[in-house]
Formats: C-alpha cells, structure tokens, sequence
C-alpha cells in the first residue's frame, strides 16, 4: 500500500520563516542605502614618482649668452703699458723681464664695466712671476705699496690710470697664491686663500666658514704651470667663487654693500715679478 505524505502550510511555520530572513533583507536593505547615500570618490591622481637629476657637466666652450671679450687679433677695448702689452699668437701676452720690469702693471678692458657676471678665461703663466684676473676694479686711485725704483727708472713716473684697484682672481703657479681671492690695493689685501670659504665684511672682520680642500693638494692635482689653464670668476652680489680647471678654489662672501668688492667695475690682467702671461679665449656673461 502506497503510503501519501503531505506537506501542510500553517501559520506557525510562515512565522518561523520571516523571523529568520526578515533580519538578513533588513540588513542588506541598510547597507544599500548607506552607499547611495555616499559621494562617488574620484578617481585617484595617478602616482607621480619624483626623479632627481644631475646637473650637465662642465663645458667651458658653452658660450649661450656671453660675449668675446678679446678678439685675439689686437688690443681694441684694452688699455696698458705698450712697453709690456702685446698680442701674440692669439693670445693677450703681457712680459716683464730684467731688462724691462714692469712690477705691478695690469690692461684694463675698457669696453664695459660688470658687477654681477661669470667670467671664463685661459690663462698661462712662464716663469717665476705671478698673474690674477681684476675684476670689480677702478683705476686711477692712489698706489698703495711703494713702487720699486727699478720699475720708475724703466717706465719713468707711475700712470695710475694703468693701475687697478679691486678684487682679483689670483694666478701664480710657484708661489701659494693661485685661486685665492685677493683684494688689490686695498687694506684688506688676501680674503679667502685657496682651499677657503670666507665669510666677511669689508675690512672690519673675517672668519674661516669651511674648507674646500688641503691647500697644497689643490696645487698640485689642479694647477699647470708653464701651461693653458681654464678659469672661472662667478660674481652675485658679495659672493665671490673661483673655479680653476673645473675645481672649486675659493669662495668669498663680503657681507659690507659699502665694500669696494661690491662695486661695480673693470676687468683687467696682472703681471707681477719677472715672467710672462698669456691670456685667451675671454668670455663674459653680464647680468649687470
């Protein structure tokens, strides 16, 4: 005999139902409704990844933006003693031997006066003598340091107007002098030597801040004597930096507006002693 089951609804069991779905839609209903609530995010910025970069390596011959001081053909522009100042196979050659000593006598470049610039240059130094580059400088002024009776018996009475007054690039291979700041013809006299960074103000004070590097080091690894050297004159406001054959020498920062470093002024070369200086390939980026 076949036996029927059946399956009866009752209320009872209807009500068992609810109580355990009812809460589960309920839920589901809330969570729904908080999300169409919320703002829609925007989308993220994509992710910016920070790269950092060398600056380019040291090209002397870049000249974007400067202007050819020497033409390397004659002395237009330039201002010195004939008796000492030439041009000689493309360079700006300045010589003072026994029979002709010059002591301390410069060529000043009339063609414009700087006070914030970089200066690029060649320079070569024969002989035991010293050079610098001037800049910044007047001429005109009162000698200071007594002049050798030697040099008037040769050049008769000083003419002040070939004699420079202001900061110099200094250049003189045998002594330890070379990529120091100097200030010529003044009190102050050496600042920073090489290896130095100085901080300032005019003549009243200054105070050794760092040091670049072993002094005799520097000479050695980075000075050519009785050869072609590369040099660098930066000038922004009372900071003062000298760059020979790509390495940094000195670094002077004169803190008195009233110093005559922080004047505007001329551009001019140095021989002192006994030797010859050749300078070449003169460029000036002026910014005022």
């Amino acid at each position: 005999m076949v036996r029927i089951f059946e399956t009866r609804y009752t209320p009872t069991s209807e009500m068992h139902w609810l109580s355990c779905v009812l809460p589960i839609v309920l839920l589901l209903f809330s969570i729904s409704t908080s999300l169409a609530q919320q703002p829609l995010s925007p989308t993220p910025p994509p992710r910016q990844i920070s790269q950092f970069t060398e600056p380019d390596p040291i090209d002397f011959n870049d000249h974007e933006g400067y202007v050819s001081l020497f033409n390397g053909k004659n002395l237009k522009d330039w201002d010195g003693n004939p008796k000492f100042w030439r041009v000689e196979n493309g360079a700006i050659v300045g010589e003072s031997t026994p029979e002709n000593p010059s002591g301390n006598n410069y060529i000043a470049y009339r063609g414009t006066e700087a006070k914030d610039f970089t200066l690029k240059f060649e320079i070569k130094v024969e002989g035991d003598g010293g050079s610098g580059m001037q800049y910044r400088s007047r001429t005109g002024l009162p000698w200071l340091a007594p002049i050798s009776p030697k040099v008037t018996a040769n050049v008769g009475p000083v003419n002040l107007n070939w004699m420079m007054t202001g900061p110099q690039a200094d250049f003189w291979p045998s002594r330890p002098w070379t990529g120091q700041f100097y200030s010529e013809n003044t009190p102050m006299r050496i600042l920073a030597w090489r290896g130095q960074v100085v901080e300032g103000f005019g003549n009243k004070r200054k105070r050794l801040m760092g040091i670049i590097g072993d002094r005799d080091t520097l000479a050695s690894r980075h000075i050519k004597h009785n050869d072609w050297n590369q040099y660098t004159v930066i000038a922004r406001g009372g900071t003062f930096i000298h760059i020979l054959n790509g390495q940094l020498m000195a670094v002077m920062i004169d803190d008195d507006p009233t110093s005559s470093n922080n004047q505007t002024g001329q551009i001019g070369i140095e021989i002192e002693a006994t030797t010859k200086v050749s300078v070449r390939n003169m460029w000036l980026k002026k910014l005022n």
